[in-house]
């Protein structure tokens, strides 16, 4: 799944570079246990469920909440692309096996590339919204900077497996 030119009015797009070699990168950003560790920013987090079916039409299945006890908000979407320590897209625009969501939250597709530099890794996230309308409200509402946020916390617990 190639990606046109980025939009910077439609799309926000993250870069790392991880000093560390991608097998722990990829580990980190697929595995449900590593994933709980940075998935969203401090103090939300993820409790209850974490299922990931990393193929093409597997599921993501992530309930996060504000607190731990706090209400549980399910975060449900689909793999579209899997390449092993290269690049890893997904969208909560589709349910596992590819079908329609139904969703009341703004929608992207997320788009992860790896690439060794050295001894460690590039790493670039890239957002995908429908239109400048989506992206402008998830900006409003503290996404970006809590993207921001929890790419730091990835980092860091990259860095923590090594």
């Amino acid at each position: 799944m190639a990606i046109q030119a980025v939009d910077p009015k439609l799309d926000l797009v993250l870069e790392r570079f991880i000093d560390a070699p991608k097998r722990l990168v990829w580990e980190a950003l697929t595995q449900p246990e590593h994933l709980k560790q940075w998935y969203m920013p401090k103090p939300w987090g993820v409790v209850a469920k974490c299922e990931l079916d990393v193929r093409p039409g597997g599921m993501f299945s992530i309930d996060t909440a504000a607190t731990e006890g706090g209400e549980a908000l399910p975060n449900l979407g689909c793999f579209l692309e899997v390449v092993p320590m290269a690049r890893l897209s997904w969208t909560s625009m589709l349910f596992p096996g590819y079908r329609p969501a139904v969703f009341d939250d703004i929608p992207i597709t997320a788009i992860v590339t790896l690439e060794t530099v050295g001894a460690g890794t590039r790493y670039v996230f890239t957002a995908l919204h429908r239109d400048a309308a989506d992206f402008e409200k998830n900006k409003a509402s503290g996404w970006q900077q809590g993207t921001e946020i929890a790419l730091d916390q990835f980092v860091a617990h990259v860095m923590s497996m090594k």
